[in-house]
């Protein structure tokens, strides 16, 4: 295939995917919106109101995992793993599948309030774009690969609008899958661009976590390294802590049923709703009101715990979500924890808290996903806090060294291990001739 040809295939992925992502979201917020005005629009209080947000919430749980596990089993959870497993050869995108199931499965969860993020639907969605454009054209299969790589990025610029980040994800976190060569990296960055524009027309410009601070003064960067010492060891807690919750679910729902973990899910979080809001959802306008609006440090440690808790809870019960917005929502809570704590014993300059809490974004997601760089320039291009690259880099480049010290993996790396573990078809006996198997992707429910 021509560049220039391939070229516009990627343009036309990116500003698909962008224009499908930003609708999601709009959706997404819309029906979260319309969610948390329930109880007044039915004119609900005392014990009733809890009940009918337990239900209502356990409903659209409920309804969500159906949709996945009666017609695209892969698409629970992050696309992350599976569009790195499909570039790998490993897996395979059943894009007429997926594209409705993530769209509408994705909505009823996180409308909910379900501690997910829109980021994993939108990037299964833009490879699933990909897939379906590039069926139609002739290529190398290493292109066709490629393609899927593009398609997801755009999905990831899609959710945040943060273009730049979204391109380094490929070299930096999908370095081991993604079949580099300078064509195919442009195309990459042509359709994150393109993704970028068409969210931007339709969404905004504004950062989704906008934040302005100073300049940090060189005396206080030793807290970063201190920040990131303890995001680190936390990171590696919480990446197992998902693969141990994700088991527990599979063996509830085997001896069980699939849909007894969403049921009471729901009914914690449909109260949650009303009574502990900062405990639900992606987590994003959290993110904002610990930077500007500080809370008591009694306050923070359980939202620290219960984003802790909730995140791994939500996203084992297999509805179409991700653990981006997540993750960056319990670090920012993490890193305001330490610069609330710090202020006991010294005074902090202007800005100081919001330094905390957009260095532990950066922290955090390079512990639990070892994509360091990617981590600064997703919070840098999320909040525009450009004058905190220094604090970001100290806390992800030590948070990333501990994470690695103590033995951690990349959580999408571990994902992508598990699903390939559970895919594998039964062996054989012995001696049988079918012993060779193909390496032809399998699915599974």
């Amino acid at each position: 295939m021509h560049a220039s040809t391939y070229y516009a295939l990627a343009a036309v992925i990116g500003a698909l995917t962008g224009v499908l992502g930003a609708a999601f979201h709009l959706l997404v917020e819309r029906t979260l919106s319309g969610t948390h005005h329930l109880p007044t629009l039915l004119g609900l209080e005392g014990p009733m109101l809890y009940v009918v947000m337990a239900l209502f919430s356990a409903m659209m749980f409920c309804a969500a995992v159906a949709l996945v596990r009666c017609f695209v089993p892969e698409a629970s959870g992050s696309g992350v793993q599976e569009i790195e497993g499909a570039m790998a050869g490993l897996r395979e995108v059943r894009w007429k599948r997926v594209l409705p199931v993530k769209f509408i499965g994705g909505i009823l969860a996180l409308g909910a309030g379900l501690v997910g993020g829109r980021e994993g639907p939108t990037i299964h969605m833009g490879a699933s774009i990909a897939k379906a454009i590039g069926d139609r054209f002739t290529m190398r299969i290493r292109d066709a690969r490629a393609l899927l790589g593009a398609g997801g990025a755009a999905g990831l610029t899609a959710a945040f609008n943060a273009p730049l980040a979204a391109s380094l994800f490929v070299i930096e976190e999908a370095r081991k899958v993604f079949p580099y060569s300078k064509q195919r990296y442009l195309a990459v960055i042509l359709a994150c661009v393109c993704s970028a524009i068409a969210t931007t027309a339709i969404t905004g410009t504004t950062p989704y976590m906008a934040l302005t601070s100073d300049y940090m003064p060189a005396r206080f960067l030793p807290a970063f390294v201190l920040l990131g010492i303890l995001l680190g060891v936390i990171g590696v807690i919480f990446n197992r802590t998902i693969l141990v919750c994700l088991d527990l679910a599979r063996q509830v729902g085997l001896k069980t049923s699939p849909y007894l973990l969403p049921l009471i899910l729901g009914c914690i979080i449909g109260p949650l709703l009303v009574a502990f809001p900062e405990a639900t959802g992606g987590g994003e306008s959290l993110v904002s009101v610990l930077a500007k609006h500080p809370l008591p440090i009694g306050l923070l440690a359980i939202v620290v715990l219960a984003r802790f808790i909730m995140t791994a809870a939500s996203y084992s019960i297999g509805a179409p979500a991700g653990i981006f917005a997540p993750i960056l929502a319990l670090a920012a809570a993490l890193g305001s924890l330490l610069g609330n704590l710090l202020a006991l014993i010294m005074p902090l300059p202007v800005d100081g808290l919001v330094a905390f809490t957009v260095a532990g974004m950066a922290g955090l997601f390079a512990s639990t996903v070892r994509a360091p760089l990617v981590g600064v320039v997703l919070v840098i291009e999320l909040t525009g806090s450009y004058a905190l690259a220094i604090p970001a880099l100290l806390t992800s480049m030590t948070a990333a060294m501990i994470s690695i010290g103590l033995g951690g993996n990349p959580i999408y790396e571990e994902l992508l291990k598990r699903t390939l573990r559970l895919a594998e078809p039964p062996q054989p006996p012995q001696g049988s001739a079918d012993q060779c198997q193909s390496h032809e992707p399998t699915h599974f429910r």
